[in-house]
């Protein structure tokens, strides 16, 4: 699975890779080179709408994978973001990582998160998740049902280019 560094100016797409299961991890710095840096150590696909940065000699000499994003629309980052790499819905893996912190969620008990959940979602829900740097937990609720939908409204890089 390819690891991605997601330049703060294109910030939304972390969000949206971590939804569908892939390491996003968001730069927040103003460091160019601290951004390549990090690429670099840590075999991550730059992913970024500055130019500049896609002149580096790194870049251009094909050390370190980039890709320059286009649009300023999250829709058509991810388009563009799948046709770039060539990847479908077939390799998300949904609901596996922290949409905060980047982390893998592992599974956790009912009553392990009895107290860290509102009672409703305690007496309706049977499957949680949490991760375990931050803690935040995860359940099939609204918000999980709201984001299966935009993972789901996502055309297969397949179905692109077909005919």
């Amino acid at each position: 699975m390819p690891k991605f560094i997601v330049d703060h100016n294109v910030g939304k797409m972390a969000k949206w890779l971590r939804m569908a299961g892939f390491d996003a991890s968001l730069f927040t710095g103003a460091d160019d080179a601290a951004l390549i840096a990090a690429a670099l150590a840590e075999d991550r696909i730059l992913l970024t709408r500055d130019r500049r940065i896609m002149k580096r000699r790194v870049i251009v000499g094909g050390s370190m994978k980039a890709i320059l994003i286009e649009s300023d629309r999250i829709e058509a980052q991810v388009q563009q973001l799948l046709s770039a790499l060539r990847l479908d819905k077939s390799r998300f893996r949904p609901f596996t990582i922290c949409l905060e912190c980047n982390k893998r969620l592992e599974e956790s008990t009912k009553e392990a998160i009895k107290d860290r959940v509102p009672p409703y979602v305690y007496l309706t829900q049977e499957h949680f998740a949490e991760c375990p740097a931050c803690r935040r937990i995860y359940w099939q609720g609204t918000h999980w049902h709201a984001m299966n939908r935009k993972i789901d409204g996502i055309p297969n890089f397949e179905n692109q280019h077909q005919g």
